[in-house]
């Protein structure tokens, strides 16, 4: 029984060699063959723009102005990764997802999760969850350690473990870095304290208070002057109202007696004596201050002499630290935030310490985890990966897989060293993949051990493009059966130049090559049983078809 979830079909237009071609997948294993030179993988490299690899202008096919492929998948919530990506991005439509791509001669692409435009980043989240791509030179990549821990953690399956490492990890070297930048700063930082201190100690021995400035400047400037003032009021006291012989009072009391005999005679002369007497009452009342402001002045030359010294602190410092003396207070206040600020950080390194501790200690404890993890699995892995290699024609094959825990070593994918182990010959004792394994025997190994790690993982959908290179006979009918077998739990499409991996496949699609003189295209057809057994026949004996070649084909056919 397939699953439904897949890719169902493929859009290309103006792509390389292609002018226009639709392809419509099913579930199982789908085979692709073809010509040479016809671009078999033409198919494969497109719905790759569409998973967000890189593009350029050299994409678009001569004589067009741009590229436009679009892939259709079918979801099910057995895909909780990218169900939840889609619906937490507001990208969702249901059970079906369509990403396209689109680049144009400027180089710059266009990228779209059912139709709404998104950055090429997203497309290539996404893209990772719904398939999976191995190319014709994955086995090379086998024999780099880092590679070797990624397909186990393909096949210990925990995401989520994973995922909380690569998190401590990242806050261990988060606190570690700021740790660091505490320290290569401190040197400037202990500089500009002594500096603060300094300035401080004038300032706190000053302590200058918000508004004194001015109240003391004004206090100042009465104080200083108290003598002259005392002198004038006085003067002015007995010009109003206390000379002997003349003062504006008496004066204007003289006035008033003979503007009064003139009222008796003419009355319209009443307001004046009115005004006078207003006058008169004006004058008293301006006595009578001017005589208490000038019992309030006393002097007091210690005071005047406390005032001068403090005014004159306080403009020096001012002047010292490139401010007005209102602005001196403000000044000493940041100043004091500023040292506070700074013995705070001081404070903030025992924190900063205590959180690379606790971080370390967190993933050193999840990485421990992760080792035992792929310690158990790597076994059973390393069992079935031999199993394989049994069946591929390499009976006296040994397989194990070396996982060695150094916590100084630690990453964001745990603490462990991985090594792919391997002897192909009876007698001979295991050594690193790198040292023995020959192409051949490289790519039936990798093949083995993507066929497993696919197993494990998520994706719907899985892409072999020419991974059977080196394989042949027997070796390449077991391929086969491998692929069948895997597409029977997943969508599985291949690129293969094999008959007996072809005759496997549930869909077979032939690859082939026009041109016109001025202009090649390449199409893809989908083949029906005829047609399979003929491109069957074409693989095993060349262009020329034979009753023999087709006799093959057909013990060769699975449908």
């Amino acid at each position: 029984m397939y699953l439904i979830i897949m890719i169902t079909q493929l859009t290309i237009n103006n792509f390389a060699i292609v002018d226009q071609l639709l392809v419509d997948f099913t579930t199982g294993m789908t085979a692709i063959t073809g010509e040479t030179g016809a671009g078999k993988s033409i198919a494969i490299d497109a719905l790759g723009l569409c998973l967000g690899n890189r593009a350029d202008a050299s994409a678009i096919r001569n004589g067009t102005n741009r590229v436009d492929i679009s892939a259709s998948f079918v979801l099910d919530d057995n895909i909780p990764a990218a169900y939840s990506w889609l619906t937490e991005n507001q990208l969702d439509e249901g059970n079906e997802c369509i990403l396209r791509r689109v680049i144009n001669q400027d180089g710059r692409s266009k990228a779209f999760i059912n139709g709404r435009a998104v950055p090429i980043s997203q497309l290539k989240d996404l893209g990772q969850m719904l398939i999976q791509i191995h190319g014709q030179h994955e086995h090379q990549r086998l024999l780099r350690s880092d590679y070797q821990k990624i397909l186990l953690n393909h096949y210990i399956n925990e995401p989520a473990l994973l995922a909380q490492m690569q998190q401590a990890y990242k806050q261990w070297k988060s606190a570690s870095r700021a740790y660091q930048q505490y320290l290569s700063s401190k040197q400037e930082r202990d500089a500009h304290v002594q500096l603060l201190q300094y300035q401080l100690k004038e300032l706190n021995e000053f302590s200058p208070i918000e508004g004194e400035y001015q109240q003391i400047d004004e206090e100042y400037k009465k104080l200083s002057n108290s003598e002259q003032l005392i002198n004038l009021s006085q003067q002015s006291i007995m010009l109003l109202d206390e000379a002997d012989e003349y003062n504006v009072s008496n004066m204007l009391n003289s006035v008033k007696q003979s503007i009064d005999d003139l009222v008796t005679l003419d009355p319209s002369l009443n307001g004046v004596l009115v005004m006078l007497e207003d006058a008169s009452i004006q004058i008293k009342e301006a006595s009578y201050e001017l005589r208490h402001y000038s019992e309030s002045l006393e002097l007091d030359p210690a005071r005047v002499m406390q005032l001068e010294q403090r005014l004159s602190k306080q403009i020096a410092l001012a002047r010292k630290h490139h401010v007005s003396p209102e602005a001196l207070p403000e000044l000493h206040q940041n100043l004091l935030n500023e040292f506070k600020h700074i013995n705070q950080q001081d404070e903030q390194s025992e924190q900063l310490k205590e959180k690379i501790k606790k971080y370390q200690q967190i993933a050193v404890e999840l990485a421990r985890k992760l080792h035992q993890k792929r310690l158990t699995v790597s076994k059973t892995l390393a069992k079935k990966v031999m199993a394989i290699m049994h069946e591929l024609s390499m009976p006296n094959g040994q397989f194990c897989i070396d996982v060695v825990f150094d916590e100084n070593r630690l990453s964001e994918d745990g603490a462990d060293q991985v090594s792919f182990l391997v002897s192909t010959n009876a007698g001979q004792e295991v050594q690193p993949l790198v040292k023995v394994a020959s192409g051949g025997e490289l790519s039936r190994m990798a093949l083995a051990i993507q066929v497993l790690t696919a197993q494990k993982m998520d994706t719907p959908a899985l892409i072999f493009d020419e991974i059977d290179v080196g394989i042949s006979g027997p070796t390449a009918a077991k391929v086969g059966q491998l692929l069948r077998q895997l597409g029977e739990s997943t969508q599985v499409i291949t690129v293969t130049h094999l008959p007996q991996v072809a005759g496997q496949a549930n869909q077979h699609y032939f690859v082939s090559k026009q041109t016109n003189g001025k202009q090649t295209s390449t199409d893809m057809q989908r083949l029906d049983k005829n047609g399979r057994l003929n491109e069957l026949a074409r693989l095993l004996g060349g262009d020329k078809i034979t009753d023999a070649t087709l006799a093959n084909a057909k013990e060769l056919l699975i449908i």
